[in-house]
């Protein structure tokens, strides 16, 4: 009998446009994303589940007080991006 393989789906795909200095909109709230971590081990750590790859440090920014928190939940069609994250570029351009 032939082994069955199942593929996971990317972690790219499974986080979407979650990188740091993103802010993103869902049920839950609207939270800005402080660091992405796609160590594997680091991310088990964050979430204290062993099959964790990634995690995702957010801030509820509906909440004065919102405290940073790890995430792993998937990107779905019920989040909706405000604002895309920040790239090098934007992160180090250098002041007029």
């Amino acid at each position: 009998m032939m082994p069955i393989t199942i593929a996971l789906p990317s972690t790219d795909h499974e986080i979407g446009p979650r990188g740091p200095g993103a802010i993103y909109q869902n049920v839950d709230g609207r939270f800005e994303v402080l660091a992405l971590i796609t160590d594997p081990r680091e991310a088990a750590k964050l979430l204290r589940r062993d099959s964790a790859r990634w995690a995702v440090i957010v801030r509820d920014t509906l909440r004065p007080d919102g405290q940073p928190f790890a995430v792993g939940s998937v990107w779905t069609d019920s989040d909706y991006l405000i604002r895309p994250a920040k790239t090098a570029a934007t992160a180090f351009a250098p002041a007029a």
